[in-house]
Parts: structure tokens; C-alpha cells; sequence
């Protein structure tokens, strides 16, 4: 369990007796596993949490019966048809209460953070899985545990990032439904700001002005509207433009370095080198070579 999550207590309603399997992988950077087991509390307390060296969080996903969570003074109740996330990095309670059989992504803080803003606002909440883009997300973590012993190394990479990408669509979305008034229609803006800059990366034009007028915003609310979350539209299209550029470096690893930056709007591979490393601890050259070693 320690391994598969985090350092936890375990209490059983009968420890004689007591029936259960967990099995897991990993799917380039999101780690999958299944748990099937008799009624378990799960406690992670302070004394756990003082050898943490990188957030992460659990996103849990109850297929046979309900789970009660509680984080962070919130107490919830998550029904098969939902899913709720965990905090690695605060204490929690987490039961079952008949037999269970449960999904769980163990992702990193830096990787949702990249996908969508301020995810510890999603912490102790249940999410809605049952249409929508969670429901997508639902049904393809499902298929993926179901193929996972017939997928190789580069499948699974580009399968954690779509299931990434599909978490990120998700908490948007239910960000977005939970909104009301003043600040839905600010959230509102800001999301298709968003989907815009994604789908416009590899546009060397791409700029305020370009995203304002599509957005039928003007520039200074378009400004506005990025301090909401402490950045600029500037930095949103560096980060989201690194971030891709990153995930095909990985997904295609004989590209050339300098056609990749060129492609994603760098003005030159020195400016595009200085700024990845910034971002991700390492060159791309050096990410280039880590993923040549992993195998395929």
C-alpha cells in the first residue's frame, strides 16, 4: 500500500478474515492500480506526510459500492459513478464500509498543475463521472486497466498523458458547472482563452491581440483575466507551448530538437533549450536521451 500510494494506517473490521488484492503499473508518468478488498479505514496522519518529497494526489474511482472521505474539514460521500481526489500532502480518512472495488491514478501535483489551475481547489470533492468529459475519462481508465498487461512501454506513456489531458478537461468543466454569476462568466472567458491558446500553439503569431480578438474580449479584460490565476497570457502560451513540445520529444523521440522548438513557436533551439530547462530541470536534449533509455 505504501508503495502503490502512500504511507498509510490501516484498520480492519476483521483482520482474521480479511480478503484483498492490489495490483499495479505505470503508465509513463501516472501510476494505475486496482484494489479489491473487504471493508478497510484508511488514515494517513502528519507523522506520514513528513517524509514527502513531491505532492501527488490519488484519484480515486469506486466501482462496487461507496467510499467516505475526509480532507481538509470536508466529509464526502462518493458513489460508483464518481470520483474524488486525494491530497498527498495533508492528513486524511478514507473507509469502505461493505467489499469494494476501486481505480486509482496516482499523478503528480506539477503534472495537473499543468493541465488545470489551482487543483487542490478539486481536493475532497466528488466529481460527476457519469457523462460528460469525466464520464470519457471514466470509461478510458476502465478500458486501460483492462489492456494494461497487453500495452508496451510507449502505449502506456501516450495513454497517462491522454488520461492527463482528459482529468484536466474534466475539473475544468465541473469548475465551470460549480461557477455562478460574476465569476462563472470569468471562468467562462478564461476557460475558452485557454482552449484557444492550446489549439493555436504551433500559430508563430499567436499573441494577446490574436487571442483577444478570437475570443471577442479586449485586451485589457483579457489581461485581467490571467491575474485571477497570479500569471500572464504571456506565460500561459510559454508553459502550454513547453508542455507540448515536451510531450512530443517524448512521443517521438528521433524528431530533431530544433524542428520541434521551430514548430511550437520558439524563435530559435538556444532560446527554446534555456527555457525547457527552466521549466523541467533538464535540456531537451538530456529529456531526449532519458526517454531513449526507457524501453519501448
Amino acid at each position: 500500500m505504501s508503495e502503490a500510494y502512500f504511507p498509510l494506517e490501516l484498520q480492519f473490521r476483521d483482520p482474521v478474515r480479511f480478503d484483498g488484492e492490489l495490483t499495479r503499473s505505470e503508465l509513463g508518468h501516472v501510476g494505475m492500480s486496482r484494489l479489491t478488498s473487504d471493508p478497510v479505514n484508511y488514515e494517513r496522519r502528519r507523522s506520514h506526510i513528513r517524509s514527502a518529497q513531491e505532492e501527488q494526489y490519488l484519484v480515486t474511482l469506486p466501482r462496487a459500492t461507496s467510499v467516505e472521505f475526509r480532507q481538509l474539514g470536508r466529509d464526502v460521500r462518493c458513489d460508483p459513478g464518481g470520483f474524488i481526489i486525494e491530497r498527498g500532502d495533508e492528513p486524511y480518512r478514507f473507509l469502505y464500509e461493505r467489499p469494494n472495488d476501486l481505480y486509482v491514478l496516482k499523478v503528480s501535483r506539477r503534472a495537473l498543475a499543468e493541465r488545470v489551475r489551482q487543483p487542490d481547489r478539486f481536493c475532497a470533492r466528488v466529481i460527476d463521472a457519469t457523462t460528460g468529459t469525466a464520464g470519457l475519462f471514466a470509461t478510458m481508465v476502465s478500458h486501460a486497466q483492462s489492456q494494461i498487461d497487453d500495452l508496451t512501454a510507449t502505449a502506456r506513456e501516450t495513454i497517462g498523458r491522454q488520461l492527463l489531458e482528459l482529468l484536466g478537461l474534466a475539473l475544468n468543466d465541473a469548475s465551470n458547472a460549480s461557477e455562478s454569476g460574476y465569476s462563472s462568466v470569468r471562468a467562462a472567458h478564461l476557460s475558452r482563452v485557454e482552449k484557444y491558446i492550446r489549439a493555436n500553439l504551433k500559430d508563430p503569431d499567436l499573441s494577446p491581440d490574436l487571442i483577444a480578438e478570437a475570443c471577442g474580449i479586449s485586451k485589457r479584460y483579457l489581461h485581467d483575466l490571467f491575474k485571477d490565476v497570479n500569471g500572464t497570457v504571456s506565460q500561459q502560451i510559454r508553459d502550454q507551448r513547453l508542455v507540448a513540445a515536451r510531450d512530443r520529444l517524448q512521443a517521438s523521440r528521433d524528431l530533431p530538437i530544433s524542428e520541434v522548438a521551430y514548430r511550437f513557436g520558439f524563435a530559435d533551439q538556444a532560446q527554446f533549450s534555456r527555457l525547457f530547462k527552466a521549466k523541467f530541470g533538464m535540456t531537451p536534449s538530456e529529456f531526449q536521451r532519458s526517454a531513449a533509455l526507457r524501453p519501448a
